[in-house]
């Protein structure tokens, strides 16, 4: 799969600058590809703010709901854009199971952790480092006991604008003591342009088989549940109610898209290509945007049934992911 190909490349830089600490007074960075599309990130949570791509009608749309300014990422609550982690998604009760010992994590959801907690990822300073028009690089170390999380972890993500209209999100972290990790980035989409209109005419196609059921807290019981003949058979492409916020298996299958979104008024066609397991789908604000992430299962940690998301001294995380933008 061509995101491998690309990771080789990038990985070790991205894991030789993660303790680069350089101060930096800007806020917020632009990156450019030569058709004129741009995406622009802001050092609080490591957030999307605008991603500009091409329209149809030959403008530009920005197709994300980020920050309206640097200053409000610091108060946000919707989880707009940014990298969140240790964990995203949920862990029931906050709590799992390592090596013998039992970790209690912060609860910011109910009885439930979310999205690595309270202060997580969303909530951290990254270090942003521009390497040149068209990527950039964002570092952070998470402290041991952070959030509850055992060992100080590394990770970062390197961006990249193509000129074949993507945005490639790279990301490698290590730890110096056994943990768990599931970081990914929180994107709102709406292919009409930010707040232009509703993503119930978004026609979505999921690569999956199989989902993941929940229980009333949104926590899974376990079960990997077949689509077939049920609202979940995202597999020929249908409009999305909002009725949704659940995780998909994806099939995994090489050089196959994860998902393809479109919408039909603008021309936009978006596809995402990931090495991740899951993809969770929220729909229940389609003023906003539709939340797509690439991921491993919630609350993996307490299902051994599910791929696992440990992470052991000497061992080095990685995860690709590419968002790829046509017009139709």
């Amino acid at each position: 799969m061509r995101i491998f190909k690309i990771f080789c490349a990038t990985a070790l830089l991205a894991l030789l600058l993660a303790g680069c600490k350089k101060p930096v007074e800007e806020k917020c960075f632009t990156i450019r590809n030569e058709n004129g599309m741009t995406a622009t990130f802001c050092t609080t949570g490591g957030r999307l703010m605008r991603l500009d791509v091409p329209a149809k009608d030959g403008s530009l749309k920005n197709v994300v709901w980020g920050c309206a300014d640097p200053n409000a990422c610091a108060v946000d609550k919707d989880y707009r854009q940014p990298i969140v982690g240790r964990y995203g998604n949920r862990i029931a009760g906050g709590r799992f199971d390592l090596d013998g010992y039992t970790y209690q994590l912060s609860v910011n959801e109910g009885d439930n952790h979310l999205h690595g907690g309270k202060a997580g990822f969303d909530k951290r300073e990254w270090t942003l480092q521009p390497l040149s028009d068209c990527s950039l690089l964002m570092t952070l170390l998470s402290p041991d006991g952070e959030e509850g999380y055992p060992g100080n972890l590394e990770i970062s993500v390197l961006c990249t604008l193509t000129d074949k209209n993507e945005l490639v999100l790279q990301y490698a972290a290590v730890t110096d003591a056994p943990t768990i990790l599931n970081p990914t980035l929180h994107a709102w989409f709406n292919l009409h342009g930010n707040g232009a209109g509703l993503t119930t005419s978004h026609i979505l196609k999921i690569n999956a088989d199989y989902y993941t059921p929940v229980d009333d807290a949104l926590i899974p019981t376990g079960e990997i549940a077949p689509v077939e003949g049920t609202p979940f058979d995202f597999r020929a492409g249908k409009p999305v109610t909002p009725e949704f916020d659940h995780n998909f298996v994806l099939r995994g299958e090489s050089g196959q898209p994860a998902l393809e979104l479109c919408e039909p008024a603008t021309g936009i066609l978006l596809k995402v290509y990931t090495d991740q397991p899951g993809l969770q789908m929220y729909s229940g604000r389609p003023d906003c945007g539709l939340v797509l992430e690439t991921q491993h299962f919630p609350d993996s940690p307490n299902h051994a049934n599910f791929p696992s998301t440990e992470l052991r001294p000497g061992e080095t995380y990685t995860q690709n992911t590419i968002y790829h933008f046509e017009i139709l």
